[in-house]
């Protein structure tokens, strides 16, 4: 683990109002790779947050940092949390929540059945989560909630971890970055291609770009449902980010907000949320074959179909390009072939088995 925190070293007033729980190890590295392309040979440069903790690497640990951090000072004991099945976050914050003594639960929504949602499941079973089927009407919903969580002393953390307090995880990796280029790690990338869900990874980055005036066009891929994630929902966690910034802290710019460089790119999000398609898949290939990079289909595979695509653009020919790497790339320990505990499965996700 580092204590690493350029936030606070930026912005000490700010920082010591967000307390850190340390989980991760930074900053992760900046590699240059050479992408041979049918526009030319391109320096691509590579943000490798799949090393950002051993335990679970990839974007979700920094986001918890703060989070979990908030738990513990509230006194909480259960930490709660929502995602699909196979939902990466959901299985970092149980990680993390099991790791620092917190009980936890999970509210798992159905997806597209992959191998990679069985060994998901699995691995919650491994670590002992609370696992609850969480689909049906706002009621039934509602009531699902009240039934678990009565009398739990539950911390809730939001679908992705993107409250306005996970979105200052992406603030601080913004920094570190400029951080990296101002020590000469690397070049400054006019444009950043990223994944995004529930948007605090991407308005995080923009925003701390934006606070220290480095000019980085972030270009977040869609993979959610546009109910999910638009450019409303994008600006309400900015907003918001913002005004707790600067309750924290009145030297934050007011305007920070409308200073981001922040574009949603919706036309790679295929046919629905973890469902793969033909350029998904060939970026999949490009990145494990030019890159040395393992991506996936849900998230990582559309953010490098982005870019791929971006790069036929004779408009592009003389950008510096950085692809942040948010995927925990390391294999789970568990198998995906049958329930680790048939018994202890919810009967809903048995399905993911058959």
């Amino acid at each position: 683990m580092s204590d690493l925190d350029e936030l606070q070293s930026a912005y000490p007033v700010l920082g010591q109002h967000l307390p850190r729980l340390p989980l991760t190890s930074l900053p992760t590295p900046v590699r240059l790779a050479h992408l041979d392309h049918s526009s030319g040979t391109r320096r691509i440069l590579i943000k490798q947050d799949d090393r950002s903790s051993l335990l679970y690497g990839g974007n979700k640990v920094r986001k918890l940092e703060y989070m979990l951090a908030a738990a513990r000072r509230k006194g909480r004991q259960t930490i709660a949390t929502f995602g699909t099945t196979g939902s990466h976050h959901a299985l970092a914050t149980a990680l993390y929540a099991r790791q620092h003594g917190f009980a936890n639960i999970a509210f798992l929504s159905r997806q597209t059945r992959t191998l990679a949602v069985r060994q998901v499941l699995n691995m919650h079973q491994k670590i002992g989560s609370e696992l609850v089927p969480f689909d049906g009407d706002r009621a039934t919903r509602i009531a699902t909630l009240r039934r678990h969580l009565r009398g739990r002393n539950a911390m809730i953390i939001p679908a992705g971890g993107s409250s306005w307090l996970g979105t200052m995880g992406f603030v601080n990796a913004a920094l570190e970055l400029s951080a990296q280029i101002g020590r000469g790690v690397c070049d400054l990338p006019q444009r950043l291609y990223v994944a995004t869900g529930t948007m605090g990874t991407a308005v995080g980055l923009a925003l701390g770009f934006a606070l220290v005036g480095v000019p980085i066009d972030v270009h977040a891929v869609r993979i959610s449902h546009s109910s999910i994630t638009n450019d409303e929902k994008l600006a309400r966690l900015a907003a918001k980010t913002v005004l707790m910034m600067r309750r924290l802290d009145k030297s934050i710019p007011p305007n920070l907000a409308a200073d981001m460089r922040l574009t949603l790119r919706h036309e790679f999000f295929g046919e629905g949320y973890a469902q793969t398609n033909a350029a998904t898949e060939h970026a999949i290939r490009v990145a494990r074959r030019s890159l040395n990079l393992k991506l996936e289909p849900t998230y990582t595979g559309k953010a490098m179909a982005a870019m791929l695509a971006d790069l036929k653009d004779p408009a592009t020919a003389g950008l510096c390009m950085m692809f942040w790497q948010s995927y925990h790339t390391a294999d789970l320990p568990v198998s995906g072939e049958a329930p680790l505990d048939r018994a202890t499965m919810p009967a809903e996700f048995l399905s993911y088995f058959s």
